[in-house]
């Protein structure tokens, strides 16, 4: 089957499924680097670009772009050439979560140090387990709530707590700013911080303070709230629910030991 090269109808056809902005260019990306190395669709093909991608980018990356690929191909009624996803070990995907130990020594020093603004980014989102894009959503009026309510788009309400102990030190913080209204989480011309910058800036931090840099990015913390909440309060369904996540199963990968953990109870058990 000869190969679609209307990209205006394939990004209308995926931006009809609801899609993020982000997504679609990450579909289409897969889109053009199917394109560069074949003229054709064929379930040969197909399998020679799952090797392809396997044999030149990281599981998460493959999987990103065989889930685009996939998409294609349902956009044009090829299911049965579907590839499958590459199985990512729980194990090591833990390992790249900071640690407890790591993350209470980040805060100090922030707090220590400043700019006082990233010591309340890494406690926001240590604290609340929000994403990156949901932390540039809180604005000084969600500390006298305590929470933010967030809209899924399938109409969906998420509520994101904020912990009493930051939510007061927080608004001391934006008093002194004189900050009544508006985002927390802003440049030096006042626009919101973007996911990016949070992402760069966390990196130069841990490098500052000879924190391993693979495991400081904005969605460490976010697993960290999920291991701390297990190891505190062992309520799988109710993580599930603070986390937004829709199955339970997605949460389960916190009940896994990392590698280290694996190592330190085998260490500490087996005597024979």
């Amino acid at each position: 089957m000869k190969l679609s090269t209307d990209l205006q109808e394939y990004t209308l056809y995926l931006q009809s499924r609801k899609l993020s902005n982000n997504t679609v260019v990450s579909y289409l990306g897969s889109f053009r680097l199917y394109q560069s190395l074949y003229s054709t669709i064929t379930f040969a093909n197909a399998r020679k670009y799952r090797a392809y991608l396997i044999s030149r980018f990281k599981p998460s990356t493959v999987n990103q772009r065989l889930c685009g690929f996939n998409h294609y191909l349902a956009y044009i009624e090829k299911p049965e050439y579907r590839q499958p996803m590459v199985r990512i070990q729980a194990s090591s995907y833990l390992d790249a979560v900071i640690s407890n130990k790591d993350y209470l020594a980040l805060k100090r020093k922030l707090k220590k140090d400043g700019p006082e603004q990233w010591y309340f980014v890494v406690w926001f989102l240590g604290a609340t387990g929000a994403r990156v894009s949901e932390l540039l959503k809180f604005k000084a009026e969600h500390l006298s709530a305590g929470y933010m309510d967030l809209c899924s788009k399938g109409g969906k309400i998420r509520r994101i707590y904020i912990p009493d102990v930051l939510c007061r030190e927080a608004a001391t913080w934006c008093r002194r700013r004189k900050l009544e209204t508006g985002y927390l989480f802003v440049n030096r011309r006042g626009n919101p911080l973007t996911p990016r910058g949070v992402n760069y800036q966390l990196k130069q931090y841990a490098v500052r303070y000879k924190i391993n840099p693979n495991t400081v990015y904005p969605h460490s913390f976010r697993h960290r709230f999920a291991i701390n909440f297990l190891r505190r309060f062992n309520d799988i369904a109710l993580l599930a629910d603070l986390l937004g996540h829709d199955n339970v199963e997605t949460t389960r990968i916190y009940l896994t030991k990392s590698t280290s953990e694996q190592q330190q109870l085998i260490d500490r058990m087996i005597t024979w």
